[in-house]
Formats: C-alpha cells, structure tokens, sequence
C-alpha cells in the first residue's frame, strides 16, 4: 500500500550505525514499517490497520501506547511534519494529490496527526505523544528523531526547532545532529523551493 511519507533510503543505515548496540526498539510513528529493513526485531506502532499490517507492526495509538512502563532500549521516528501532506479535505477535481489520507483512501483515525496542519494543534498532540514515548524508554535509552522543516507561504516553517526544545523541556539532551540531504518531492505549491535536508537528532537524558 502506498505511504506519503516513508524513510528516505539515506536514513536507514545511519539509523543501523546509531542502532547497532540496542536491543528492543520501537518505532511509535511506524507507518508500513521500513525500520525493518535494518532491524526485523523492530517493533512498529502504527494507528492506521491497512498500514500496520502491512508493517507486520502493532495497530496502536501513540497517545496510549501498550506498553509498560521503560520497556524500549531505543526509539526511532519519524512524526509527521504539519506539512501539506496533513491535507485531508474531500477534493472536488481529479488531479493527484499525496497526503495521508489520499493515499490511504479514506478518512484517518482521530489520533493521526496526519491530518494535523502546523499550529497548535499539531504541537499539542506531539507534547502529549512525545510524553508517552518516553514513559516506555529506559533511563539509559536512545530517543532518535527524524525530523524536517517545510516552506509555507515562502517562509521556512521551524518544525524541527520546536521538537528539540519541547524534547529538551521534557528533560531529553541532544547529543547529536545530522543533516541528510535527501530528495524532496518535487509536487504542490512550493515545489520549486523545498527545504534541502533533514534532520536526525540523538537524545538522552540529562537526568537517569
């Protein structure tokens, strides 16, 4: 099944090299799983059924994970951007269109912050999900953020600026940051000026 957003290929094996001495691993924004790729021992959360079977993964809600309390070693993800592809209207032509919800087919769970354009809301709901991931890390663990910027109206949309420092709040370091050149999807109204790069950053605690 198609999926708007899947991990760039330049992420996997830097996600490898930064995994390679973790043992149990969630992915909380799993999609249709390609964390597998590197780690078939991965466990892949995703809300949307068509998508979590599709990842072999656990059909689960983010905001209450099922899980114990510091179960994970590591955590990898990816949440979604509060880009274009939140779109989530009922299109009245036929040109194409890749969002989440066009590409799934119908209308997405309550819980998926696919359909969440950049503001408020979107912000509300990754304080609350960031809270749960990191109730199920271990004191000792990794948290790994795939993240990027968006063009909005020509302007540069911070949105990886905002996950640090709500993930510093929370009381997470960052001890790494790489930018991975990647190619962007070259469609919709600021197809011409995309943000170059995305981001992963490295946390762990300052306080175990």
């Amino acid at each position: 099944m198609i999926h708007p957003a899947k991990y760039s290929d330049a992420l996997l094996p830097i996600f490898a090299n930064l995994l390679k001495d973790s043992k149990l691993i969630l992915d909380p924004f799993g999609g249709i799983g390609k964390l597998k790729q590197i780690r078939l021992d991965a466990i892949i959360n995703e809300i949307e059924f068509e998508w979590a079977k599709e990842a072999g993964g656990i059909c689960g809600d983010v905001l209450r994970l099922p899980f114990d309390d510091e179960t994970f070693d590591a955590i990898v993800t990816s949440p979604t951007y509060g880009n274009r592809l939140a779109d989530h209207h009922n299109a009245k032509d036929k040109s194409k269109r890749i969002t989440y919800k066009h590409c799934l087919g119908h209308d997405l769970h309550p819980h998926n912050s696919g359909q969440l354009q950049w503001g408020e809301k979107y912000q509300e709901f990754h304080l609350l999900a960031w809270k749960e991931c990191l109730r199920v890390l271990k004191p000792q663990g990794k948290f790994i953020l795939n993240i990027s910027d968006h063009i909005r109206n020509k302007r540069i949309v911070f949105v990886s600026d905002w996950h640090v420092h709500t993930l510093v709040h929370l009381g997470w370091f960052p001890v790494g940051w790489i930018p991975i050149y990647t190619p962007r999807m070259k469609r919709g109204a600021n197809n011409k000026s995309r943000v170059g790069h995305e981001n992963i950053y490295i946390f762990e605690r300052m306080f175990r």
